[in-house]
């Protein structure tokens, strides 16, 4: 049991220094304020300062709106611990990290159902619209182990809206236009619902279309390569998603919703800004699809316990196209292709909260989930489709935590959860033959605890150790990488064992919130040198390992009834160790990373948003992986002027990236110039 020692040592440490949550009571009652869908939460926090505000772990949608926040990775970027990137080369893809783990160690859920690929797990956060959310929930360092398996680093839950009023309906639009005010796309979102005695529902509706974005004009282009400036090559995309849910609420205590989502993306990706045409890959995505229905319930069991349960279907259906060249018009030559991923997903979960005494409440869960990862490639020059290649896994969890309140201000909660995975079916192609891969299960054995000092109403600390796996991907074991690897089924998950303490007080007008942290990272997966059949190729191995350490603080402040202020700063330091690659850096994220705010109002109905967004620089590799080197500060300065014309009818404009900073994420890939925007927003 490789978190028994930590444990050991924190519970002296945290024995000392109380953690920021509350009790189970207050959670339930500040769940049921606003309008989010209460069954879709997976945490609940410590109450957010009122009006305008970015906590260390939920983003509300006021903040969303406001900042013109369209997409996933773009609005968890205002929070402090969290960062967004670019993965750079062929994919192109939108990132987001959370103290240093990435998308693989982070699952990622829409009212607590996970969203999650099989096959590569390469979500691309892009792709997720933000304008139907009603909040944004991460979880750092300590997600709870009730909510399923997966979340070594942490988790991010994306909180649809439920009807509050009788009618309510809502439409917003934004014009989105370019360096020179020229049109470049457009965000459009509509919502009717309804809540009456014992039901409620609604209908919504989200497009972001984006016919291109302008590069910074100190971009200065080399001769002979990819992009000549202006206009971002192949950055166009458009994503739309519906969401509808019923809800029936037969008394105080129980409710019974079923939701379904669908949402559809298409997209191009830009080419790196200095490799040569023969080294680009010229790939396009023509549908990236998700689809999703799911039945949430809660069930009052007497007056002291409670069922929770959720079950669910999920598919996703994506069509990667690869083309002879970047007019990509032909698909003639042995390097285009077509793959197709269909993925499905049935699962379920249930949880059990009993009151044990008035200081003691246990909580048992239990998951179940079944994918099925299907695969198929169309080659070129010939044409010919390979046949379909099929892999069942299915993955459970068992979890038990346990809160009591040792005195009216101090609980403490421990839990504990078993997980494991079942292949029965692991398929490849190659050699114009079906290959049966060697089938292993897995399984991990994951514990946390967590000490909370609520001090009076104005103060809360908190202090915590988690440790928590992950298991591999299908890509990670089985994938030949273009027969540059070879399959490695018995790979094991990955480790992470985390260490957290902070809190948060109010200050008359200032609230305050800071949070320090730890993780120890090991049997990470790494790309292992070896040979296959004679020749070089590489193998993924649990032979990685590395320390995450770092420190966050928030604040808002209220100095006048007409001007409220805000930021937060975060320091992330990344050691990770792959012994294959001495060079080797962990790329991605920036050391120092911080967002500044205000919000102006000089007169009734208006308000004046001036922010910047700002970062040092962070680790990134060329295309050929010989060259790591930093890049990437910039200090992004945007400015959002919106006026409510009369009750429930809003105009905006604002500019984003004002002083039009040229700055570079991922290596050969630079991010949008100055932009501006034209919105209109309509409540009732």
């Amino acid at each position: 049991m490789r978190f028994a020692p930590a444990f050991a040592v924190t519970l002296s440490c945290i024995l000392a220094s109380p953690a920021l949550a509350q009790s189970a009571a207050s959670e339930d009652q500040d769940a049921q304020r606003g309008n989010a869908f209460t069954l879709g939460q997976i945490i609940v926090t410590a109450p957010a300062p009122d009006g305008l505000a970015i906590t260390s772990s939920t983003l509300d949608a006021e903040a969303i709106t406001l900042f013109q926040r369209n997409s996933l990775d773009d609005a968890v970027n205002l929070m402090p611990g969290v960062s967004s990137s670019n993965s750079g080369g062929s994919r192109n893809e939108r990132l987001i990290n959370v103290r240093g783990f990435d998308r693989y160690q982070v699952p990622l859920s829409i009212d607590g159902i996970r969203v999650y690929l099989p096959a590569d797990g390469r979500l691309d956060y892009g792709r997720f619209l933000t304008s139907d959310i009603a909040q944004v929930q991460v979880a750092k360092s300590y997600a709870s182990v009730l909510d399923g398996p997966g979340a070594m680093g942490g988790a991010i839950n994306l909180v649809t809206r439920k009807p509050t009023e009788p009618i309510e309906a809502e439409a917003r639009g934004t014009l989105d236009l370019g360096r020179k005010a020229e049109y470049a796309g457009y965000n459009v979102f509509a919502l009717l619902g309804t809540k009456q005695d014992k039901w409620y529902a609604q209908a919504s509706y989200t497009r972001n279309f984006t016919d291109h974005w302008d590069l910074p004009g100190g971009y200065d282009p080399i001769a002979g390569s990819a992009e000549d400036g202006g206009r971002r090559g192949f950055s166009r995309t458009a994503d739309w998603r519906v969401n509808a849910k019923l809800g029936f609420t037969p008394n105080a205590n129980d409710e019974y919703s079923i939701s379904y989502t669908r949402q559809e993306g298409s997209k191009n990706a830009p080419l790196h800004i200095t490799d040569r045409p023969p080294t680009q890959r010229n790939w396009s995505w023509p549908y990236w699809n998700i689809d999703s229905i799911y039945f949430l319930a809660t069930t009052a069991l007497g007056d002291r316990a409670s069922l929770k349960t959720r079950v669910y279907h999920n598919s996703f259906d994506n069509l990667l196209r690869a083309f002879d060249d970047a007019s990509q018009t032909t698909q003639s030559k042995g390097r285009a292709f077509n793959s197709y991923y269909a993925d499905k997903a049935w699962g379920g979960s249930a949880q059990l909260d009993v009151d044990v005494s008035d200081i003691d409440r246990l909580s048992i869960a239990a998951h179940y989930r079944r994918d099925k990862h299907v695969e198929w490639q169309q080659a070129f020059p010939s044409g010919a489709t390979e046949p379909k290649q099929t892999s069942l896994e299915e993955t459970y969890s068992i979890a038990a935590e346990n809160k009591l309140d040792l005195t009216p201000a101090l609980a403490f909660t421990a839990g504990a959860s078993f997980d494991w995975r079942n292949l029965s079916r692991a398929e490849d192609y190659a050699n114009n033959a079906l290959i049966n891969y060697p089938l292993h299960n897995g399984e991990a054995l994951n514990g946390q605890a967590q000490l909370v000092w609520s001090a009076d109403a104005r103060t809360s600390l908190h202090a915590g150790v988690s440790s928590r796996a992950r298991f591999p991907t299908i890509f990670e074991r089985f994938s030949s990488r273009f027969g540059g690897a070879t399959s490695s089924p018995e790979l094991k998950a990955e480790r992470a064992t985390n260490y957290e303490i902070g809190g948060a007080r109010d200050f008359g007008p200032l609230h305050a919130e800071a949070a320090m942290f730890y993780s120890h990272l090991n049997d990470v997966i790494v790309a292992f040198p070896t040979v296959f059949q004679g020749q070089p190729v590489t193998q993924s191995r649990n032979l990685g390992s590395g320390n995450y350490y770092g420190g966050e603080i928030a604040l808002t402040a209220r100095p006048a009834s007409t001007l409220t202020l805000g930021g937060n700063y975060t320091y992330t330091h990344r050691d990770l160790d792959d012994p294959t690659n001495t060079a080797f850096q962990p790329t991605g994220v920036p050391t120092h990373k911080a967002f500044v705010w205000a919000d102006w109002s000089p007169i009734a109905g208006l308000h004046i948003l001036p922010s910047a967004d700002i970062a040092s620089n962070r680790w990134t590799v060329s295309t050929d992986g010989s060259r790591y080197y930093r890049t990437g500060s910039y200090v992004q300065a945007n400015l959002t002027v919106n006026h409510a014309l009369r009750e429930g009818v809003e105009l905006g404009a604002g500019v984003r990236n004002v002083f039009d900073d040229y700055y570079v994420l991922a290596d050969g890939f630079p991010e949008p110039g100055r932009s501006f925007f034209l919105s209109f927003g309509f409540k009732y």
